[in-house]
């Protein structure tokens, strides 16, 4: 039987794979690849979102929303990522954070020692060199400022 938080969501225990999810196609195909690699680890998956509709003053740290307050487009993510993993016997834990910059509120969250996480799979948009050079790459921040390894699906 899953373990569950004081919230009522379900907890991986083990070994634990960061997904980064935002819904687009590129962060599927890393959940897909993440799966195959739950699969190999005898790991679980914990599926992250962050909404970055916060400023930088309001907190350093992002934090948790229960998920009585994850917002519609959040909870479809979440939902359809859950459906994906646990459909290949995988254990799965949503979470969504709320932060001002989704590369940082990832690392964040991954380097946590709390967290346990022992490898992030993340999805490259590709918005190319202008949008890149101006707000950067959130795959590229993950990349180098995680402590886990980091695979990034294209």
């Amino acid at each position: 039987m899953p373990i569950k938080d004081k919230n009522g969501m379900q907890v991986c225990m083990g070994k634990r794979i960061m997904v980064c999810l935002d819904g687009s196609k590129n962060s599927i195909k890393g959940l897909k690849v993440a799966i195959s690699m739950a699969t190999k680890m005898n790991a679980c998956i914990i599926g992250i979102h962050s909404i970055t509709k916060y400023t930088a003053f309001a907190k350093e740290n992002p934090s948790k929303i229960p998920e009585k307050k994850w917002p519609k487009n959040a909870k479809e993510i979440i939902k359809d990522a859950k459906k994906l993993v646990t459909k290949n016997d995988i254990d799965f834990e949503g979470v969504v954070l709320k932060g001002y910059n989704a590369g940082h509120d990832l690392v964040t969250f991954a380097n946590s020692n709390a967290n346990k996480i022992v490898h992030i799979v993340i999805g490259a948009r590709g918005m190319g060199f202008p949008k890149g050079l101006f707000f950067g790459s959130t795959s590229n921040f993950v990349l180098h400022a995680a402590k886990a390894p980091v695979t990034i699906v294209k």
